[in-house]
């Protein structure tokens, strides 16, 4: 894999979404859930708010660092908070 710059936190994100992709399948198959309505008026599962997430995710990071708002580490706070939203109203 030399053609691509394999650098450690570049491992880590892609291990990451992986086990998130693992443990919210096993989530799906042990404890399946009817969807709920949340303030987007659309019913979502587990699965369909960790993609809202991670896509709202990178949006936050592409933008932080697009102005320049601080620090990228920083952007990692603002991502938590605002899966945590995800998670808890949509």
């Amino acid at each position: 894999m030399a053609w691509m710059a394999w650098t450690l936190p570049t491992a880590i994100f892609f291990v990451v979404i992986a086990s998130l992709l693992v443990i919210f399948t096993v989530l799906a198959i042990r404890f399946p859930e009817t969807p709920r309505r949340g303030i987007l008026g659309i019913d979502t599962t587990r699965g369909d708010r960790l993609f809202i997430t991670l896509l709202g995710s990178a949006y936050i990071n592409l933008a932080w660092l697009g102005l320049a708002l601080g620090p990228q580490p920083y952007a990692l706070i603002a991502c938590l908070v605002y899966a945590a939203a995800v998670f808890r109203f949509v």
